[in-house]
């Protein structure tokens, strides 16, 4: 199936916690019927992809949102 387009990529300087920062880049999309927010750093190396579950539609300050609970939870991993 193809992919389409949500949101196309989209730079961001996401606040971690005591003053650290990380420069990413996102991009949303459905493949298929489902949604997902991939994540990779500006040089274009994966960080991490999570799909959005079903009903779950956001507007773009939701996938910023969204975007830093997953920066969180993965470099605590």
């Amino acid at each position: 199936m193809a992919q389409a387009t949500i949101q196309d990529w989209t730079e961001s300087q996401v606040l971690l916690k005591y003053d650290e920062h990380r420069d990413v880049k996102y991009r949303v999309y459905r493949n298929g019927t489902s949604t997902f927010q991939e994540i990779c750093d500006v040089d274009d190396t994966p960080i991490h992809t999570l799909e959005i579950p079903d009903g779950m539609t956001l507007d773009k300050s939701s996938y910023e949102v969204l975007l830093r609970y997953v920066l969180l939870d993965v470099v605590a991993a």
